[in-house]
Formats: C-alpha cells, structure tokens, sequence
C-alpha cells in the first residue's frame, strides 16, 4: 500500500510539471523546507532555503511569460522536454526506498511519460488557439495551466488517490480529444504554407 501511494504522489507531482514545469517543483520544495513532505538525504537539497528561492523565481519567471504573445509558443517548444526531466525527478523522489535501476526507470516512464503526453496536449491547444484566435485565447490556457498545476501539486501529497484519478481523466481526454486537436494545428500550418507560397 505504501508503494502504491508513492506511486499515484509521483505521477500527480510529474503531471502537475505538465501544466507547468516549475510550479510542482516549487511546492516540492517548499514543503519539505516546512516540513509537511518528507525527503530522504538524496532529495534533502530540495529543502534548502536556497532551493526554495531558486524554485520561486523560476515559477514567478515560468507563468508571467506565458501571458506574453508569441514567447508562450516559443516556451511550448521547450517545455515538453523541462517537464519530462521534472517529472521524472519528482517521481523518483518518491521512491527513495527501491534501487536506483528500478527508481529511475519507474521515474522515466511513468513519471517522465505522464509530463510529457500533457505537457504535449497543452502546447497543441496553445497552437490551435494561436492559429484559431491569434493568440487572444492563449492567456486563458495559460491560466487553466497554471490552476491546473497548482491544484495537481496540491492533490498529489494530500489526497494522492484523487490526484490519480484526475490523471486518469485527462489521458482520457487527451486521447478522445487528441487526434482532431492535431489535425487542427496541421491544417493551419498548411493554409499559412499555401498562403505564403501564392505571395
């Protein structure tokens, strides 16, 4: 039972890095310094007041750019690799317990896996709202992110079971609503080929 609670903690905590990078990692950080999260001595740098600054600033930095036209996609082509790396690293601090091979491994796929399919999913909408609305719509995805993250980083250390589920929602979601979202973003990639190639 303890096992499978630090699982459903480390795949919320890796898909609240999908909506955000920094802002799980920033919770994380914050709640071992006050002690509310426990951390064994490999993670035990993530408590330090130094981390917590560190984290703070870049999750200040991370949402205030999204509201910022034309540097939000710019940040979607970097964002699913950051979120793969964070998620990863805040699921393998959730088991410390196992051996490095088996830790890291769980932390690559599933906890690596499941930031970036949102990570990816919500780069797509943030293409199909620029390419449907001119980025006018972006600022709201970019605040259902930032609540989104927020709300996963919460879920994820006090009620694990329902962060799991909610995950569970989304990937359903995701592959229900996926392939029209893409197709969507190909279309309009190709009517501005076929607009820039008539000029």
């Amino acid at each position: 039972m303890e096992y499978l609670l630090s699982l459903f903690v480390g795949i919320g905590l890796a898909a609240a890095t999908g909506f955000r990078v920094f802002l799980p990692i920033f919770f994380f950080s914050l709640g071992t310094y006050m002690g509310w999260i426990p951390a064994n001595d490999s993670f035990a740098w993530v408590g330090t007041l130094p981390a917590v600054i560190g984290a703070g600033t870049a999750t200040l930095i991370e949402i205030l750019a999204y509201y910022i036209p034309f540097v939000d996609n710019l940040l979607d082509t970097i964002s699913v690799p950051l979120a793969t790396v964070a998620g990863s690293l805040l699921f393998a601090s959730q088991f410390t317990e196992v051996n490095d091979w088996t830790q890291w491994s769980l932390a690559l796929i599933a906890g690596g896996g499941t930031a970036a399919t949102i990570s990816s999913a919500l780069a797509g909408t943030r293409a199909a709202s620029s390419g449907t609305t001119g980025g006018i719509g972006n600022p709201v995805i970019s605040t259902v992110e930032t609540v989104g993250s927020t709300l996963m980083s919460i879920l994820a250390v006090f009620l694990p079971i329902l962060a799991i589920i909610l995950v569970a929602v989304f990937f359903y979601l995701i592959i229900k609503y996926g392939k029209k979202l893409w197709s969507k973003v190909k279309g309009n990639k190709l009517k501005s080929n076929v607009s820039r190639n008539s000029t």
